[in-house]
């Protein structure tokens, strides 16, 4: 069983879930601390921990084999905490992904792959996984789901032209989807992308 950290309601007394993931290197502790700024205080919250505090091995675009063992591994732990979700009655479309960095993109990844409405999906900094853009790999609806993406224009993990692929193939599933790109080269999370997410998504 994966380490699964929890805050905020407990699991059978929330209507809403935010499963939060944390980027390489990090932990679950440290991306619960994002409930500081984003408006959360009615979820229940899940954060898995990655085995080595990274959820695989190389770039989210190295080539797949590199990534393929760890990255399902990833996805399994994901399937893990959604069960639990679902298991306590909480309803998708109540259901909010929440990532950074590398946690970004298993969001966007976890989601693509099992699109349906959900409450939201919020990337910061993130794309679709893959050497290759491969949009074969994803199937279903989002029904109008809500995703956000938000990063540098030029971040040194994460090219813009792959986060741009990934909104337009969200687009073309049926999410409703926001990006922000700034003209900055940092690697985090700025207080402009927790504004529009606290006052367009987590409303």
């Amino acid at each position: 069983m994966p380490e699964i950290k929890t805050a905020g309601k407990p699991l059978n007394e929330a209507k809403k879930a935010a499963i939060l993931i944390h980027g390489r290197g990090a932990s679950a502790s440290s991306i619960l601390s994002l409930s500081s700024y984003l408006k959360l205080d009615e979820f229940a919250l899940l954060a898995p921990q990655a085995e080595g505090n990274t959820w695989y091995p190389h770039s989210f675009m190295a080539p797949d084999q590199q990534n393929r063992i760890a990255l399902e591994s990833s996805i399994a732990t994901l399937e893990t905490v959604w069960k639990q979700i679902q298991d306590a009655g909480i309803k998708p479309e109540q259901v909010y992904f929440i990532g950074f960095s590398q946690g970004a993109c298993l969001s966007l990844e976890f989601a693509a792959r099992n699109a349906q409405k959900f409450g939201g999906v919020i990337a910061f900094t993130g794309g679709l996984i893959g050497e290759t853009f491969q949009p074969e790999k994803y199937s279903g609806d989002f029904g109008g789901s809500s995703v956000f993406i938000g990063s540098s224009d030029r971040d040194f993990h994460v090219p813009a032209t792959r986060i741009k692929e990934s909104a337009s193939l969200m687009e073309k599933m049926g999410a409703k989807v926001k990006t922000l790109l700034f003209d900055d080269p940092e690697h985090t999370i700025r207080q402009e992308e927790i504004d529009w997410v606290n006052k367009n998504i987590l409303m």
